[in-house]
């Protein structure tokens, strides 16, 4: 880990690459230079383009999103208005209107299931995953650093990577588990709930609190001009330049400043005013400053994954709803679903739909996959309280970009929004389709050395009518 200890005047080789959380050891000479002659191997293997998964943990309704029910029985009925998409006969919920007018851009999956009624983090890590979290198969691949930007080849992005305001959730797992892999494959985590002060961690004086963003980019433009003064950074052999080069000289503080981004485009990511600032204070997650930390930080947080990307990370969890906002019960932690829809909808709606705007005027719709679902979906029948309980057997899905089919719908479900009609799809099609997206399944075959759990989640079926 890249300890940086200001009561020292000057950076030794052994500070200097201490450095992990991004890799097996850390920057070790395996991680960054050994990976390079596997890379040969992996080239017909590995397909350039990254994946982001947007996380909506607590469990969307699929009849308030994507597969709308107007005409049910009322105790079943969408609770809100539905609206035309682009896709000639196909309706969402009244809280998505920007992305309505994407819809042609994308896919909604209207048979998938998780059959899982809990609160965890499941498709991302379970049994479907092979108890490791998605995005950690992909780096065992790889390596954990790109081999030419040097960027940590996966990450997970919190609200608190973005602001210093947010409030602390649960995301009730670990989505940087590891598995049979060793904690080094582990996914970088900037915020405050991960990196920065754990898989960059930074030795301080105890007096002084160091742990947000900003403060960790000044203290990296500190640390790059004593090391230039001191007459280090020409001196050091290849394997310290990399390191250095990746934390000192831009690439992973370059990605993280939003500072740095085209302001006009930031700006169509912001969502902060969806941020009500009380207006739910009803429920204790409101209290909590829960939905307000969702809608304000979703955007941005979308910016920077896609920033991520750009510069080399291959899978981005993004986990604005860590709080479980999703889940709309209407009981006293949790919103009724007109008035949750009302909390969390619009933000959805506004980021998603500037970060398929902003991708497609990149002309990078081919090079990055969006995954948007929770671990469940939400009961057909309403509750006494004009909420929605947990259900397994139906639940959301949109996916775009990554060289897919898009502007369709995929699979039916029965009139009630209850289960699918048909053979349904599951977590174990959404994880091979990842797996699909990221590699050339049987190229991979082909090199030695990958993880039978690699080709066991590629060996899966497919999303059918995504090809």
């Amino acid at each position: 880990m890249l300890v940086i200890n200001d009561s020292q005047p000057s950076l030794n080789r052994r500070q200097l690459l201490t450095i992990g959380g991004l890799g097996m050891g850390g920057l070790s000479l395996s991680s960054l230079l050994g990976v390079k002659a596997h890379a040969a191997d992996l080239s017909n293997a590995v397909r350039n383009k990254s994946v982001i998964f947007l996380f909506q943990q607590g469990g969307p309704s699929q009849l308030e999103t994507w597969d709308p029910k107007p005409d049910a029985p009322d105790s079943i009925r969408t609770v809100c208005d539905v609206i035309p998409t682009s896709i000639p006969g196909v309706h969402c919920g009244e809280y998505f209107p920007k992305l309505a007018r994407l819809a042609s851009q994308f896919t909604i999956v209207r048979n998938y299931q998780t059959l899982n009624g809990g609160h965890n983090i499941q498709p991302i890590l379970g049994p479907h995953s092979l108890q490791a979290s998605i995005p950690v198969h992909y780096s065992r691949v790889v390596g954990t650093t790109h081999t030419q930007t040097g960027m940590p080849t996966s990450a997970i992005l919190f609200p608190q990577a973005v602001s210093e305001e947010v409030p602390r959730g649960s995301a009730r797992g670990n989505l940087a588990e590891t598995g049979p892999y060793g904690s080094g494959y582990a996914p970088f985590m900037p915020g405050k709930d991960g990196q920065l002060q754990k898989d960059m961690q930074l030795s301080l004086p105890r007096d002084r609190f160091f742990g947000d963003r900003q403060s960790l980019l000044r203290k990296l433009d500190k640390l790059r001009r004593d090391a230039d003064a001191n007459g280090q950074v020409g001196a050091l052999d290849d394997l310290q330049q990399q390191a250095y080069d990746i934390l000192l000289g831009g690439g992973v503080a370059r990605a993280l400043d939003l500072s740095q981004e085209d302001p006009a485009v930031l700006s169509k990511y912001d969502t902060s005013e969806y941020a009500t600032q009380g207006s739910w204070n009803s429920v204790s997650r409101g209290k909590a400053g829960y939905y307000d930390a969702n809608a304000s930080c979703i955007g941005k947080l979308l910016c920077m994954a896609r920033r991520l990307c750009e510069a080399g990370c291959g899978f981005v969890t993004v986990h604005a709803s860590y709080a479980g906002v999703w889940d709309m019960h209407a009981d006293g932690n949790n919103l009724n679903m007109t008035d949750g829809m009302n909390a969390i909808g619009w933000s959805f709606d506004h980021a998603v739909a500037a970060f398929i705007e902003d991708i497609e005027a990149r002309g990078m719709q081919d090079d990055i996959l969006l995954v948007c679902c929770g671990e469940m979906g939400r009961t057909p029948r309403l509750n006494k309280r004009g909420g929605r309980d947990h259900w397994s057997k139906l639940a959301p899905l949109l996916l775009y970009g990554g060289g897919h089919r898009r502007g369709q719908v995929i699979g039916q479900s029965d009139p009630t929004g209850s289960e699918p009609t048909g053979t349904p799809h599951h977590q174990s099609h959404l994880i091979s389709t990842i797996m699909h997206t990221l590699f050339d399944i049987g190229q991979l075959r082909l090199v030695s050395g990958i993880p039978p759990q690699v080709l066991q989640l590629g060996a899966k079926p497919q999303i059918s009518g995504l090809l």
